[in-house]
């Protein structure tokens, strides 16, 4: 009888190791902090895991982001670190805030497609707002 429950457990488990939650990484301008924060909360009540940004270097109004900044070679090794997330993930999910889609969120869905990464947008594309970030 122990035996079986433990079997029973360990089906349990492998079964729960077998249907791991889908995993997503947001992609986006991060001057939209609100969006990234609520597209978060969203996936996790989703039941996903979510993968995101940690520092908000365009957001205005918080402790690090505008005022701060980064250097360049930061700037570089954040944008490598975020497509490691586009790697471990099983999709992206781009905030398209208004259309916007700027020059390291375009990088990011360029090497999301190379990878084969399904992905979402927020907001549908082809919008007349879209347009190429300037930074």
């Amino acid at each position: 009888e122990e035996n079986a429950d433990l079997r029973a457990e360990l089906a349990r488990v492998e079964q729960a190791t077998i249907e791991r939650p889908r995993i997503v990484c947001l992609c986006g301008s991060t001057r939209f902090k609100s969006a990234f924060e609520e597209h978060n909360y969203l996936e996790t009540m989703a039941g996903r895991i979510v993968l995101s940004v940690g520092f908000y270097m365009h957001a205005s109004g918080n402790k690090h982001g505008e005022t701060i900044g980064a250097t360049p070679e930061q700037k570089l090794a954040l944008d490598v670190l975020h497509k490691r997330k586009i790697d471990m993930c099983d999709e992206v999910l781009v905030l398209n805030i208004g259309g916007y889609i700027g020059e390291s969120t375009r990088s990011e869905i360029d090497y999301a497609v190379a990878h084969n990464k399904p992905i979402r947008y927020l907001e549908p594309l082809g919008k007349p707002s879209d347009r190429k970030e300037k930074t």
